[in-house]
């Protein structure tokens, strides 16, 4: 069969710096937005020809008053035509079981393009080729049926692997280096295990556009850790401070490879202790979020308040970031900070859960503890940062945001 692709620039071991990524010369600033033209091109053309359940552009958005601007979004159609899970939550790593609904049973029309390395260190697009018998797994971007934000896709890595929801070091630098070569800041990158509210056993990351600045992405931080040794990488480590779910910040990397193998091993090694989680890159592949939680444990044990049951909310990457999609009126209508914080205050470890997960990703990536003072708060720095470059249009004419 054939299928546009999509080939990514293998970028030079050389260190990241501050500013918009993949530009190395006034001469390669039009390639740059290639890649948003055509995955919004493609999501556009699914759109047109009504593969999605419902229209998302059609659900009111607004950023609710407060500090950090947590935005709510009312969709009340999307619980009842969402997959519903088919698996246990209380175990992070479960088999690959074809007899569930996995993404090779999804149309091919729901396909947009293929995502693969370049051999070259340039971008590439293909209208049409040849899936290779030589490439028997390819990795696909596709569109999420069920979308919550304009242009959010499903990314899966080596689709016919039969890969159950696991991170591993190859399909992590996948998704990272989607988040650079996409090269816009309002475009990011979710994961969610097992057990933190992944509704599918297959590998797969998600993706979409929103044009505002993601609370978690406006919360200050204190650093904790960082790389050091005879391979130092150059990561550096924060403590999410004055949020309410607890979570890292790893950002920095000589390499994007660097940057990638450490949050990969965390995760890996929150897998294998059987730690629900959820990561988000973030700032074009610069700063990745790893955020353990516990809501569903909590949930099974009668834990959490039935004023938060009663929203059917469901804490994942994009909620816990601070994108909350409702699914009632009334939620929508008395959104409050409030309630956003008792919300992502229920998805949170306690402070002494956290101190363990910390230790163990520590060890895991062979990471240091930072010589910095208890109170050394980097709240400066954590702020958005407005690109030096305005972001690629992408949204719809008639996206609506109320402040």
């Amino acid at each position: 069969s054939k299928l546009p692709l999509y080939t990514f620039k293998i970028e030079r071991e050389h260190p990241i710096e501050d500013g918009n990524v993949n530009v190395n010369s006034s001469e390669e600033l039009p390639q740059v937005f290639f890649l948003h033209n055509l995955l919004l091109g493609q999501w556009e053309d699914r759109m047109r020809r009504g593969l999605f359940r419902y229209d998302v552009t059609n659900c009111e958005t607004k950023v609710i008053p407060g500090k950090y601007g947590f935005i709510a979004q009312l969709n009340e159609g999307r619980h009842l035509t969402k997959r519903l899970t088919e698996f246990r939550v209380d175990q992070v790593l479960q088999p690959f079981d074809d007899s569930k609904f996995n993404f090779t049973k999804v149309g091919q029309e729901e396909v947009l393009f293929r995502f693969e390395p370049s051999n070259d260190n340039k971008s590439h697009f293909f209208p049409s080729a040849d899936i290779a018998s030589d490439l028997n797994s390819p990795s696909v971007i596709a569109i999420n049926v069920s979308p919550i934000e304009y242009g959010h896709v499903l990314m899966i890595p080596r689709l016919l692997d039969y890969l159950p929801q696991r991170i591993d070091h190859k399909s992590f630098l996948f998704a990272v280096h989607m988040t650079r070569e996409a090269a816009d800041p309002f475009f990011r990158v979710g994961y969610n295990s097992l057990g933190a509210f992944a509704t599918i056993n297959h590998l797969h990351y998600q993706a979409y556009y929103l044009a505002v600045p993601l609370p978690v992405e406006k919360a200050p931080n204190r650093r904790v850790g960082e790389e050091k040794g005879l391979s130092d990488k150059g990561v550096v480590v924060s403590e999410l401070w004055n949020y309410p779910t607890r979570g890292l910040v790893f950002e920095g990397g000589n390499t994007i490879s660097d940057l990638s193998d450490v949050v990969a091993s965390s995760c890996i090694c929150l897998q294998n202790k059987n730690i629900p989680f959820n990561v988000l890159i973030s700032d074009c592949g610069k700063r990745i979020f790893l955020f353990p939680q516990c809501f569903a444990e909590k949930q099974a044990l009668g834990e959490v308040s039935q004023e938060i049951l009663d929203t059917q909310v469901n804490p994942a990457v994009w909620e816990i970031s601070g994108h909350i999609v409702l699914k009632r009126r009334k939620d929508f209508d008395d959104a409050s900070q409030a309630y956003a914080w008792r919300l992502l205050a229920e998805v949170s470890l306690s402070k002494v859960r956290f101190q363990l997960v910390k230790d163990y990703v520590f060890e895991a990536a062979g990471l240091q503890k930072a010589n910095v003072e208890e109170n050394n708060i980097n709240e400066k720095e954590s702020l958005y940062k407005t690109p030096a470059r305005p972001a690629a249009p992408h949204l719809p004419r008639d996206f609506s945001v109320h402040q």
